[in-house]
């Protein structure tokens, strides 16, 4: 799925991607069979994660177009050029960095950056951000994306952390695009007792709150 429009438009209708932190690189590979047997094939492997890079090339080799797989946490354009010529899909990241927005338009890779206030939203979407990553979510939660989009109803938003199955559809009813959740779909916990059927089963969950929100 090379086409950066496409890409886009495959994430949206899954409403989820799926955050993955792990201790090692045999883990979130496994881990991605789980949510991808749950029905969402979004899945951002963060650069905190031990040998991210290798992980990434690895998986879009393994996965090819079945996963998008994309890089999250990513600080810098340096960093963010690295993950894409390593096979990543998109890019995520927690604050906002113009340059590293003009890398991605430069790859036509889509680009994810952090912001908050409303004026680093603006910023962040008149700079060429694909969508706006709304971190910590936790802090407003859904009234605080309703207040967002209200005078800004034309940039498309990413609730991240504090997103769980409680808070999903509430957080899509309020304009999310779609939600960004990591432990409260995939954690170490369950990596680590091998639980991969219960990810399996919070990915096809969660996906059932998306669709809650979108319908009412």
């Amino acid at each position: 799925m090379s086409n950066k429009q496409d890409i886009s438009d495959s994430i949206r209708e899954i409403g989820i991607v799926a955050i993955m932190r792990a201790n090692s690189s045999e883990q979130l590979l496994i881990a991605a069979d789980a949510v991808l047997a749950g029905g969402v094939n979004a899945i951002e492997v963060t650069m905190t994660t031990p040998g991210a890079l290798r992980v990434i090339e690895e998986a879009t080799g393994k996965y090819g177009e079945a996963v998008i797989f994309g890089v999250g946490s990513v600080l810098d354009p340096e960093t963010a050029r690295a993950a894409i010529l390593a096979g990543a899909q998109f890019v995520v990241c927690p604050t906002l960095n113009l340059k590293t927005i003009e890398m991605c338009k430069r790859y036509s890779v889509p680009v994810v950056p952090g912001a908050y206030t409303p004026t680093e939203v603006l910023t962040a979407w008149e700079a060429g951000a694909d969508m706006v990553k709304i971190f910590p979510a936790s802090v407003g939660g859904p009234s605080y994306i309703k207040a967002i989009k209200a005078p800004l109803p034309q940039v498309k938003l990413v609730p991240v952390g504090g997103v769980n199955l409680q808070t999903t559809a509430d957080f899509i009813r309020a304009g999310s695009e779609i939600v960004g959740v990591g432990s409260s779909l995939i954690n170490q916990k369950l990596l680590e007792e091998k639980k991969f059927e219960s990810i399996s089963e919070n990915a096809r969950l969660f996906r059932e709150e998306v669709q809650k929100g979108r319908a009412s």
